[in-house]
Formats: structure tokens, C-alpha cells, sequence
């Protein structure tokens, strides 16, 4: 049996919607787009490479495939340390819009029943999976009680609003602080585990 981690770049107010730039995702008419790149040092940057490259694949929504997808098959050699693991590794996808095949290899829809697909998954033999992004398939997760891990750089910035991968469910849910270090630039790198129930 294997873990699934859940690997999200978070604002200090719980946001983690479109971290990476301007016009990355502008649903709702979240305008703070690009918040999260200025946070990132070499320790967050080895955090990041160390955690794909541990990952024996990623589970996505489909937005963030899509993003990933047009991106990582054609990075630069200098980002081969992210980009080998997202291509060679399996790659599942949450989606009721694409079809198979997909077009990034290794790529497989999860199918209708995501929740139950995914807990086939972690029966499997073999490393954890990882969660990356992904903010609506990410409360479906944390709704069945999917996750075991959340593995969250938590930036010194509040954005008022945007996407969460926590509804506000009324539900309480128990974390343990696994390991946590503070980067140059203020971030906080956090590894929590659920708690038993």
C-alpha cells in the first residue's frame, strides 16, 4: 500500500489558486495571479526536486495536467530534475472531459469514480503518489479522506480570495507536523501527516 501526498504551494490565508502566473487561472475573477514564484529559494527549489523525484507518479485534475502537459514534455534541459520525473512517470488524470489516449505519455484517465479509483491506486504496490496543484479534484480527495500527506510551502502572503484545496465543510480534521524549515524568503516548507481518526 502506498501514500498519496498532496503537494500545493499555499498562500498564508489558504489559497492556492493559480500560484505560477498572471493569467495561469482567472475563473472567478481571481486577479492575483503570479503570487507564488517570488517566494522561491534554492531550499525551496531543492524541496520541490526532491519530492517528484520520490514520487512514483502524480495525480491530477485536469486543468493542471493540461498546464503541465503544454509545458514539461519540452522544458529545458536545465529543469530535467522536475521534468524527468513528470514524463517518465504514470501520470492519472481527473476528467470528464478528456479522452483517451491522452498526449502526454504515460498519461490515463482515473474514470468516473475518482474516489474509488484513487483508493485502487494506493492498494498498489510500489512508492507514493503525488498530488500536484489541482485544487477542485484535491477537496473530492480530502472529502473521502484520500490523503495522507500534505506537503504545503505556505507563503508570507494573503491574496483575499481565490481557490482552496479546504471547503469550508465544518468537518475537523487533525494534522501532525512531520517536518517543517523556513526558507531565505519567509515561506514555510511543511510536511503534515493526517492523524488517526
Amino acid at each position: 500500500m502506498r501514500k498519496l501526498i498532496a503537494n500545493e504551494w499555499m498562500t498564508l490565508d489558504g489559497v492556492v489558486h493559480a500560484p505560477g502566473y498572471a493569467v495561469e487561472d482567472t475563473s472567478g475573477g481571481f486577479r492575483q495571479g503570479g503570487w507564488h514564484l517570488q517566494y522561491f529559494d534554492d531550499l525551496a527549489r531543492t524541496w520541490v526536486v526532491e519530492g517528484y523525484g520520490a514520487a512514483g507518479g502524480f495525480v491530477f485534475g485536469r486543468r493542471t495536467y493540461e498546464l503541465l502537459a503544454s509545458y514539461w514534455p519540452n522544458a529545458p534541459e536545465e529543469e530535467e530534475a522536475v521534468a524527468g520525473p513528470l514524463n517518465t512517470l504514470p501520470k492519472y488524470v481527473a476528467s470528464r472531459t478528456l479522452n483517451e489516449p491522452l498526449e502526454w505519455s504515460g498519461s490515463s484517465l482515473l474514470g468516473d469514480d475518482i474516489p474509488k479509483a484513487v483508493a485502487a491506486l494506493k492498494q498498489e504496490d510500489g512508492r507514493d503518489l503525488h498530488v500536484v496543484g489541482s485544487s477542485d479534484l484535491m477537496q473530492t480527495l480530502v472529502e473521502h479522506d484520500l490523503v495522507d500527506e500534505f506537503r504545503l510551502m505556505i507563503d508570507p502572503v494573503v491574496v483575499g480570495g481565490g481557490k482552496r484545496v479546504f471547503r469550508d465543510d465544518g468537518v475537523l480534521r487533525s494534522l501532525r507536523l512531520v517536518e517543517g524549515q523556513t526558507t531565505t524568503t519567509g515561506a514555510f516548507l511543511a510536511t503534515y501527516a493526517m492523524k488517526e481518526k
